[in-house]
């Protein structure tokens, strides 16, 4: 099972094969958090959302048509987190949720960790969207091909949101050292 693809392993996961779904989880799981935990900066609510997107795979196995299993996983971590912040009350209580909530480190590690938080701090500066780019392609690695089939864009369009994205971040980072 293991030496099988995503893309193999979800269509068994469709036909019905729910066992094989441990394989895709071990593979994901830890890709998905970590997307969600830099979008959210807060971990019992990346959890959460982390178990939901692989509960939701399972209940909409159905709807899974062959294409890139990684593009459908994290289209249903976009719409899950997207839909989390919607159901918010007010506009305050979005960002509140999502104001950058930074563990101590050690004593050694301060240059480092402020450097960090103006990092973050830039990068809450960012729209949702642009925010989002800039997390799936810097942080978690994502191809531009990739992120075109996961926003319903295309790579050239992407691609220039992406340099756009940078540069605001780059701007708003300079701003606050």
């Amino acid at each position: 099972m293991k030496n099988l693809t995503d893309e193999e392993l979800m269509i068994l996961v469709s036909n019905g094969n729910l066992d094989v779904m441990s394989v895709l989880f071990e593979r994901y799981h830890i890709k998905i958090f970590n997307f969600l935990l830099k979008m959210t900066r807060d971990r019992e609510i990346s959890q959460d959302i982390t178990q939901e997107v692989f509960y939701k795979a399972i209940k909409y196995r159905t709807s899974y048509k062959k294409g890139k299993f990684s593009s459908w996983i994290y289209t249903i971590a976009r719409n899950i987190f997207s839909d989390h912040y919607q159901s918010q009350k007010t506009v305050a209580q979005r960002f509140e949720n999502i104001e950058y909530k930074i563990e101590q480190k050690e004593q050694d590690h301060i240059e480092i960790k402020e450097t960090s938080e103006e990092l973050y701090r830039a990068l809450n500066q960012l729209n949702k969207t642009d925010k989002e780019l800039v997390v799936m392609n810097r942080y978690q690695g994502i191809k531009y091909q990739e992120i075109a089939e996961i926003t319903g864009s295309t790579p050239g369009a992407v691609k220039t949101k992406v340099h756009r994205a940078i540069h605001k971040l780059k701007d708003y980072y300079l701003q606050n050292i």
